[in-house]
C-alpha cells in the first residue's frame, strides 16, 4: 500500500515546517501550500502548490489535482493563522474583523468543503484545526481573533457531524500562544511560560489525531495516547486542548453528542 497522503494547510507558517518535517519522518507523502512560494521551497514536499485559500474554486482545483495525482488524500491539517487584537472592544477597528474572517474561517470553510469528498474516499480522513483558548475565553481586547476562532472551531464541529456515518473525522487541538523553537533562539532570556510548545506538545496531538501506526512515535506521544485510551478513529467532534509544556490531555467535546460513546478521560485544567 503507498504511504497516506497529507495536505497542509498553511505550511509556511511558524508552525508548517515542524509539521510537515514530523509527517515525512512518520512517511506521509506530503502535499503542502502557502501563499508565499519561498516560504514552501525548504520543506522537501512530493507537491508544492501556491494556492488562494480565499479562492474556493482554486483551493478545489488543489484538493483535486492532489487526488488525481496521489490518488487519494487522507489528511487534512488546517495551520492557517493570523492575529489582529490589543486595543478595548469600542476602540478596535472593525477592519480587523474583516481580515481575521477571511484569514481564520474563510480558508476553514473552503478547504473543509475541497478535501470533504476525498477524506470520505480515503476510508480514514482525517481534518484537524489548529485553534486558540481565546475562542472559549474572550477577552475585550481581543474579540475579533476570539469570535473568528470560535467561528472556525464551530465549522470544524458542524464538518465532524457531516462524519458521523463516514470513515473520516474533524477535530481540533487547542493551544495557548504558540512558541516553535526558533522562537525560543531568538528571545533565550525568556521563559515563554504561557505558551504551547510546538514540539513538545503540539505535535504529539496533531500524531495522535491524524492516529499514526509507525515506530517513529516519541515516548511523549505514547503518554498522550495512554491517557486517551481511545484511537483517534473513534473521535469526532473533540477539541483537545494541549496544555503549557505538559502531555496534553483532552477538553470535553463542544457541543454534546457529537463524539461518539468512548472511555471517559479528564479534562486538563490550568
Amino acid at each position: 500500500m503507498s504511504p497516506p497522503v497529507v495536505a497542509i494547510a498553511g505550511a509556511g507558517g511558524g508552525l508548517g515546517p515542524h509539521v510537515a518535517r514530523r509527517f515525512a519522518a512518520d512517511g506521509w507523502t506530503l502535499a503542502v501550500t502557502d501563499r508565499d512560494e519561498a516560504s514552501l521551497a525548504a520543506l522537501g514536499a512530493h507537491d508544492t502548490q501556491v494556492v488562494d485559500l480565499l479562492d474556493e474554486a482554486a483551493t478545489r482545483d488543489w484538493a483535486d489535482s492532489l487526488t488525481e495525482r496521489f490518488g487519494r488524500v487522507d489528511a487534512l491539517l488546517h495551520l492557517v493563522g493570523g492575529w489582529r487584537g490589543g486595543q478595548p472592544i469600542d476602540e478596535a477597528p472593525l477592519e480587523d474583523w474583516a481580515l481575521l474572517h477571511d484569514l481564520l474561517i474563510r480558508t476553514v470553510q473552503h478547504t473543509s468543503r475541497a478535501f470533504r469528498a476525498p477524506l470520505v474516499a480515503s476510508g480514514r480522513g482525517r481534518f484537524a484545526l489548529v485553534s486558540a483558548k481565546a475562542a472559549a475565553q474572550p477577552t475585550h481586547t481581543n474579540a475579533a481573533y476570539a469570535a473568528a476562532k470560535a467561528a472556525a472551531e464551530a465549522w470544524t464541529l458542524a464538518l465532524a457531524d457531516s462524519f458521523a456515518d463516514e470513515p473520516a473525522t474533524a477535530n481540533i487541538v487547542v493551544i495557548n500562544a504558540l512558541v516553535t523553537p526558533e522562537m525560543r533562539a531568538a528571545s533565550p532570556e525568556k521563559p515563554f511560560k504561557t505558551f504551547t510548545d510546538a514540539a513538545a506538545a503540539l505535535l504529539p496531538a496533531l500524531v495522535h489525531f491524524t492516529s499514526i501506526p509507525n515506530d517513529s512515535r516519541t515516548p511523549e506521544d505514547e503518554v498522550m495516547i495512554r491517557q486517551l485510551r481511545v484511537a483517534a478513529a473513534s473521535i469526532a467532534g473533540a477539541l483537545m486542548e494541549v496544555p503549557r509544556q505538559q502531555p496534553p490531555m483532552p477538553a470535553f467535546p463542544r457541543p454534546p453528542g457529537v463524539v461518539p460513546a468512548a472511555p471517559a478521560a479528564p479534562a486538563y485544567t490550568a
